[in-house]
C-alpha cells in the first residue's frame, strides 16, 4: 500500500511533527510512504529525519500533483496537511485527480472553517500551532490506517 503526505507551506510547526509522527505509524502498518511538499516543507522534514526511518520518498508539490493528474502516479491514502485555505484547495485537487481515501489533517487557531471546506474526507483536527499533542491525540484515535482503505 501506498501512502502520500501532502504538505504546503510549513509556516505553522506543528506540521512536521504531525507528518513524522504519521509516517512513524503508516510504516509499522507496512506503507510505502512519500511525502510531497514546497522546498520549505521538504527541507524541513530531510533535516528533521536525515536517515530516512520514517520518510524514505520526497518530491516537489507540483511534481506530484502533475504526476497524479497524467496518472504516472497514484496512492491508496493521502493526508493533506491543512491550516489555510490553500490547503483545501489541494484537498479539493487531490480528491479529483486520485482514486487516494483523503483524510484532512486540520491545525491552527481557526480550524473550524477549514473543517466545514473539508467535505467528505476523514477529518483529523485539533487546535494546534506549536505544540503537536492534541493533534496526536486525534491520530491516535484512529487504530489502523489499512483498514480505512478498504
Amino acid at each position: 500500500m501506498k501512502a502520500l503526505l501532502m504538505m504546503g507551506c510549513p509556516e505553522l510547526p506543528v506540521q512536521t511533527a504531525a507528518a513524522l509522527y504519521i509516517a512513524n505509524k503508516l510504516n509499522n502498518e507496512g506503507f510505502e510512504v512519500t511525502a510531497a511538499g514546497n522546498k520549505a516543507a521538504i527541507s524541513l522534514l530531510l533535516n528533521s529525519d536525515p536517515e530516512k526511518h520514517y520518510i524514505r520518498n520526497v518530491m516537489d508539490i507540483d511534481r506530484c500533483i502533475g504526476a497524479l493528474a497524467e496518472n504516472k502516479l497514484d496512492f491508496d491514502i493521502c493526508f493533506v496537511f491543512i491550516h489555510s485555505d490553500s490547503g483545501i484547495s489541494y484537498l479539493s485537487t487531490i480528491k479529483s485527480i486520485s482514486k487516494a481515501r483523503t483524510i484532512a489533517v486540520i491545525f491552527g487557531k481557526d480550524i473550524e472553517p477549514l473543517i466545514e471546506a473539508s467535505g467528505e474526507s476523514i477529518i483529523i483536527a485539533a487546535k494546534a500551532v506549536h505544540n503537536p499533542t492534541p493533534l496526536r491525540a486525534q491520530i491516535d484515535g484512529v487504530k489502523s490506517w489499512a483498514a480505512l482503505t478498504k
